[in-house]
């Protein structure tokens, strides 16, 4: 009987408590369409364009109650409407979305000033725009305050909604071995996190620093880019990557690790080589990346950005964010106060006259805005949902700070406000994998550094492809002329070329002869279209003899590979250096200054079947930790000098360290193989590679009102919505930048 007493006793409490829910819940509803009813009437006073008008006078009372309607109605339709339109603009490209909301949320006033049954509203169009985007605002703050006030609350909705999702996968309620989280600080530097987090610019990292994690640095591979590194950590091989962007001449086609058709190639050629699926093949979620890493759970996923129809459309994963209005307006807000902050440092960068310093106009404002923003809450809205889903492994890619390092430089007040929202999107993550159905580990983690230095061109007056076709003998631009360093460049080309430099054609007709180079950051690479293979240095000579000693000797080079006939491949350096890189050891020739672990790095890539022609790494200073980049980026990366090479690996303590004490990691395929061990600890071994792993394109997964409830302020939000605009968030634009 005293069983059967306590049981009735827990029944009756467990009805208190859905009572006590229900009643909250409909407490916030009430006051948030009170908030949303006082807003329209302010605006109604404020604005010359929005009128609201009774059919039974103008009393206070009445208009009141036409607000009300107009509130309640607006609320509906964005609930209920919004949803579907966003789902309906899925085929608009990603950043057109994200510049509708204020027309979409506009809209969905006028419609709901027309549906109020005791009066009628009026506004012009752009007014409309503007009271539904404070309203919006209003109402999420309203409803983030209200929830924030009630943390019991929040947690049992964050309880219900993992429950619902466990069951909805299959899983039951036993206990669940623990899920990995990877977080890739994209571009952030060992030495660079150190920084940001003794400043106090992270205090969430801090706080795991002293307690909960540990830090490893790694090093690169020669190739320091994302693609490189992140085609080695997600699927075991970065085999032939030697660039972000290289030549391949038997298809006579420009590889770019960024651009879908190329991430794919990519991707089936790590797939072949290893015979094995990716490193998320069991149960994962690739969020925000290059690669799939064999992952059925994708979203905004390069490799799923080269396919066709709509579940196979990669921005279908931004309905995870935009489906809730009040998100979109709040990262819509964040967008245009990011775009002005955008501009804001750059006049005050050429107002002070700093140095270096590169144009950011055009469309970069915008282009940084996406990346640091709207991406940003995609990517972290995904990651909470499949917390919440209980998923075995998550990567992510955050590249917020890589984006603005590369034109504001790797340190300072512009990097610094990244690195605190980056702060927060950590925070929130962690919140969320506090209330997931199964423990996690996160281990945070990036792929490259960022070192710093003047263009190559700011520098020297020419860019590496002038200095190419001046080794060539070809005509090269009449800009090459407006600078010193430009002036004393062209006079040793002409000393050693005997010919006149062309004043006249700026863009000269390219030849099926002409040189073609490319730069990823401060690495170069020359090929010679119309030869067979790899051309050698003797072959070099006899057709351009003096282009190896014009490369070799400019102050602005630090060493170039080529392969010899006699010696194979060999180092130039100035004053006639030449090191055959088989004898060749760290700090020795034209290595010197370079650092540990160079000549394997060198060593490595001349094993690849399309290593360029000429391979040309820029000068670096060890004093300053400069380099010169080949592309228009005061903070490069992409070949060997300086923090670029010195990434890191933040992992919990309770996982084995990744090497062995002493020990030191180097290479993406090395963190592949420390990555899947730590998987394997908790989860056992991978499945083997399947036909979705080989193509790289699983399901959207994760992309719609699942991971909208979980993140972005729907029934199941979070409690709060940082300041800066919206949810914590992420990016990456659609640009042909070096990764």
């Amino acid at each position: 009987m005293a069983g059967l007493g306590g049981n009735r006793r827990g029944e009756r409490r467990a009805a208190v408590g859905r009572w006590r829910t229900t009643g909250s819940a409909l407490l916030r509803v009430i006051v948030v369409w009170v908030v949303s009813t006082l807003t329209m009437m302010l605006l109604a006073g404020v604005l010359p364009d929005f009128k609201l008008t009774s059919d039974n006078g103008e009393s206070i009372t009445r208009v009141a109650l036409t607000a009300a309607w107009g509130a309640g109605a607006f609320g509906l339709l964005s609930a209920l409407v919004w949803p579907l339109v966003v789902r309906a603009f899925l085929l608009v490209p990603a950043l057109v979305l994200g510049l509708l909301v204020f027309f979409l949320n506009g809209s969905l006033l006028l419609v709901a000033l027309r549906l109020i049954p005791t009066g009628h509203g009026a506004a012009e169009p752009e007014t409309a725009v503007i009271v539904a985007a404070v309203m919006s605002a209003v109402a999420s703050a309203t409803s983030t305050a209200l929830a924030v006030r009630d943390d019991d609350a929040y947690r049992r909705r964050l309880s219900r909604l993992a429950d619902r999702r466990r069951r909805g996968r299959g899983l039951d309620s036993s206990p669940q071995p623990p899920g990995v989280v990877f977080i890739q600080l994209d571009g952030v530097g060992e030495r660079t996190l150190r920084h940001a987090v003794d400043t106090g610019l992270m205090p969430t990292v801090a706080a795991w620093l002293q307690g909960t994690h540990r830090l490893t640095p790694w090093r690169t591979d020669w190739s320091s880019q994302t693609g490189a590194s992140q085609l080695g950590i997600l699927h075991g091989s970065n085999f032939d990557v030697p660039a972000f962007r290289w030549y391949e001449k038997e298809s006579g086609e420009v590889m770019v690790s960024n651009r879908p058709a190329s991430a794919v190639e990519l991707q089936r050629r790590a797939v072949e080589r290893t015979g094995d699926g990716g490193l998320l093949a069991h149960d994962g979620a690739s969020r925000g990346n290059l690669f799939s890493g064999g992952a059925e759970q994708v979203a905004l996923v390069l490799t799923a950005a080269a396919r066709r129809g709509r579940r196979n459309r990669s921005r279908a994963g931004y309905f995870a964010y935009f489906s809730d209005p009040a998100n979109a307006v709040r990262t819509a807000v964040s967008f245009i106060a990011e775009v002005g902050r955008e501009l804001a440092q750059s006049t005050r960068a050429r107002v002070r006259k700093e140095t270096p310093r590169i144009k950011r106009g055009g469309l970069y404002p915008f282009i940084r805005a996406f990346a640091t923003v709207v991406e940003r809450d995609v990517v972290v809205a995904a990651v909470m949902g499949d917390l919440l889903a209980g998923r075995t492994a998550v990567y992510a890619d955050l590249v917020a700070y890589d984006e603005v390092a590369h034109h504001s430089g790797p340190r300072g007040r512009d990097t610094d406000q990244v690195f605190r929202r980056l702060d927060r999107s950590l925070a929130l993550i962690a919140g969320a994998a506090g209330q997931a159905p199964r423990p996690y580990r996160i281990v945070l983690l990036s792929d490259h550094g960022q070192s710093p230095g003047e263009t190559f061109e700011s520098a020297f007056g020419l860019t590496l492809k002038d200095l190419v076709r001046a080794g060539c003998g070809l005509p090269v631009p009449r800009r090459a002329r407006r600078t010193r360093s430009g002036a004393e460049a062209r006079y040793a080309v002409r000393v050693a070329l005997h010919r006149p430099v062309e004043e006249g054609e700026t863009h000269p007709p390219q030849r099926a002869s002409d040189p073609i180079v490319l730069a990823s950051g401060n690495l170069g690479l020359v090929s010679f279209p119309d030869t067979e293979g790899r051309m050698t240095r003797e072959q070099i000579d006899r057709r351009h003899p003096a282009l190896l000693t014009t490369l070799a000797n400019h102050p602005g080079i630090g060493f170039l590979l080529v392969r010899s006939e006699e010696h194979g491949a060999v180092l130039l350096g100035r004053a006639g250096s030449e090191v055959p890189l088989a004898q060749l050891a760290d700090g020795e020739g034209p290595l010197k200054g370079f650092g540990r672990g160079a000549a394997d790095a060198v060593r490595r890539t001349d094993t690849f079947p399309h290593t360029a022609d000429i391979m040309v790494n820029s000068m670096y200073d060890p004093a300053t930790g400069q380099v010169h980049a080949f592309e228009e980026q005061i903070g490069s990366h992409g070949g060997l000098g300086g923090e670029q090479s010195h990434p890191f690996l933040l992992s919990p303590v309770e996982l084995t360290e990744p090497v062995p004490h002493g020990g030191e990691l180097v290479g993406a395929e090395q963190v592949h193989h420390v990555l899947r061990r730590w998987l394997g600890e908790g989860q056992g071994p991978q499945i083997p590679v399947g036909a979705a792993a080989v193509t790289g394109m699983g399901a959207e997964g994760t992309t719609g009102m699942e991971a909208a409830e979980a993140a972005t302020g729907m029934e199941d939000s979070p409690p709060t919505a940082r300041t800066e605009g919206s949810f914590p968030v992420l990016g990456r634009a659609a640009q042909d930048k070096t990764c």
